[in-house]
């Protein structure tokens, strides 16, 4: 998913602020959970950190989930469909979730471009699917 949103920003393409990201989780820490616009909000020290951390940290309890929900028997022989649907499913939480606390509201409806907003987000949450797929697929031959 990182490379593809590197592509993404070469492209010109907008994609998430990490940092803003971090942000939103420092204030979470210091228990405000909703903010009207996270971009007004007043930075924390180092908010990339905490960004990227989480970043990284929610794509692992995603991968784990997907295992425990498919079984461990998927790492022998993964599935593309289980994954990409997954990654898919995994859209509801900056949909539904991040996107309302950080004052954008459900599904970006706050912002000038709701739909290419939301859209965006299916396309990079089916990519992490297809990563993770890709990723059981790569260490399933490196086992053999």
């Amino acid at each position: 998913m990182d490379i593809w949103l590197l592509l993404l920003q070469r492209a010109g393409v907008p994609t998430m602020d990490v940092a803003l990201l971090g942000r939103w989780v420092g204030h979470l820490f210091n228990g405000r959970l909703a903010h009207d616009a996270i971009r007004r909000t007043p930075a924390i020290a180092a908010e990339l950190g905490p960004g990227w951390l989480t970043h990284y940290a929610v794509g692992i309890a995603f991968a784990g989930l997907l295992v425990a929900l498919q079984g461990a028997s998927w790492l022998d022989k993964p599935a593309l469909l289980p994954a990409l649907a997954w990654g898919l499913t995994t859209a509801a939480t900056p949909l539904l979730v991040l996107q309302p606390a950080m004052g954008a509201g459900i599904a970006s409806t706050r912002t000038p471009t709701p739909l290419k907003s939301s859209l965006r987000s299916l396309a990079n949450h089916a990519v992490f699917g297809l990563g993770l797929y890709l990723s059981a697929a790569a260490q399933t031959r490196l086992a053999a």
